[in-house]
């Protein structure tokens, strides 16, 4: 965790977020009347706040203030009452009746996006003296956020359109379809909706609070499962009531996920020297043409193979789906292969020491998972079946021409 400044506790009484955080230990902290909240930011230069019972018109300047400061994210957090909690913000909300157990492990889980943020900015300013950095993405977070819902029952559709309309959603109609998106997708939060029963749910939290990639991925469940230990999953809440409160309740969360994704794809990419694009986690174009040279030259010297694949996305309009399709396309590569995102959102994939047949293959397999998963959100939600070309590499190819055979050889590979 980065704890370059105090917990500022903005409250006129928080005697309970106190003692929580005293408990907690290791958490120097400071606190401020709401009226003094934009003067103590000031001060304290604090590495987060917890705000207690504050108003809305005490939200807005704090937030405006932190997001001037500069440097690492200061995450905000939130007690609030049963309710709505859009007029928080990004703050993450807290149940007010939990803040002894959860306010702690929830604080710990922020922190550490904020220490992630921390070292890309240390990294990126000691590479920038000795070569060019990668540009980090500048868009909101919340524009690459992707939220599961998994339902059945009555009130399951109004739920998808009300996450929908803030964010890129998945649905599933069994928690066996969730299952199967959680490994094949970047996932951002996590509503189970109505329709299933009670042990089913709690076997499903009990597989990702055993898993530690779940640890910090934030979950709504129905008040039918029993309390989850917010040690070993601090984002998961309890949450009933209309849809629109429930979108609004895990919408900061599944965004600072996504911002914690974006960031370890920047430390990936700052780690290879800007190698790889930091909004996909693919190798940059100039990268993959570079590592596309040697293996055509070790396939050349001794005669292994080498073929490559292009993969098109005709009916894709925007450019969340193209990346969403990139980000796809990279977790389904063998340890060997390298590929790219080109300008015009098609993906660039070679496969070194493979021969025509099973390069043809392996792409039919990336392409059948493309078609059969949504990529785009809202009004273009759509399924894709992507356009595969293949070329394997000759005796007088050059990497230029290897590339540009396959813009004309193409054929359907999803099937």
């Amino acid at each position: 965790m980065a704890l370059s400044g105090p917990v500022l506790v903005v409250a006129d009484e928080a005697n309970e977020v106190c003692e929580a955080l005293t408990r907690g230990g290791n958490l120097p902290m400071r606190e401020a009347a709401p009226s003094e909240a934009v003067a103590a930011i000031s001060k304290t230069k604090p590495s987060a706040v917890v705000l207690a019972g504050c108003p809305e018109d005490v939200i807005r300047p704090v937030a405006a203030k932190l997001a001037k400061l500069g440097g690492p994210l200061v995450p905000v957090l939130a007690v609030v009452q049963s309710g709505d909690v859009s007029a928080f913000g990004n703050a993450l909300p807290i149940p007010a009746d939990s803040v002894a157990t959860r306010l702690v492990p929830r604080l710990r889980a922020a922190l550490r996006v904020r220490a992630l943020h921390a070292t890309v900015l240390r990294r990126a300013e000691e590479l920038a003296e000795r070569t060019d950095t990668p540009d980090f993405p500048q868009n909101d977070p919340l524009e690459d956020t992707t939220v599961l819902v998994a339902g059945r029952g009555r009130g399951y559709p109004a739920l998808t359109v009300a996450i929908g309309e803030r964010m890129g959603l998945i649905g599933a109609l069994s928690i066996e379809t969730a299952r199967s998106y959680l490994g094949a997708r970047d996932i951002d939060g996590v509503v189970i909706g109505d329709g299933f029963n009670r042990s089913v749910v709690e076997d499903f939290m009990e597989e990702l609070c055993a898993d530690p990639r779940w640890r910090d991925l934030p979950v709504i469940v129905p008040k039918i499962v029993c309390d989850i230990d917010p040690e070993r999953m601090p984002n998961v809440d309890q949450v009933s009531g209309e849809p629109q409160a429930i979108a609004a309740h895990i919408l900061p969360f599944a965004r600072l996920h996504a911002l914690a994704a974006r960031l370890k794809r920047m430390v990936a990419s700052l780690d290879q020297k800007g190698a790889l694009a930091p909004d996909t986690g693919l190798l940059t174009q100039s990268a993959f043409m570079g590592e596309l040279a040697r293996a055509a030259a070790t396939a050349q010297a001794r005669g292994a193979g080498l073929s490559i694949a292009r993969l098109s996305f005709d009916t894709i309009s925007s450019r969340r789906a193209s990346l969403d399709a990139a980000r796809i396309v990279g977790r389904l590569l063998r340890a060997s292969d390298i590929a790219c995102r080109d300008e015009d959102g098609t993906i660039l994939i070679a496969f070194p020491e493979t021969d025509l047949v099973t390069a043809h293959v392996v792409a039919r397999r990336i392409a059948s998972v493309l078609k059969h998963t949504t990529l785009a959100v809202g009004a273009e939600r759509t399924r894709l079946g992507p356009t595969v070309a293949l070329a394997a590499f000759r005796a007088r190819d050059t990497v230029e021409s290897l590339v540009a055979r396959t813009i004309d050889q193409r054929m359907v590979a999803g099937e």
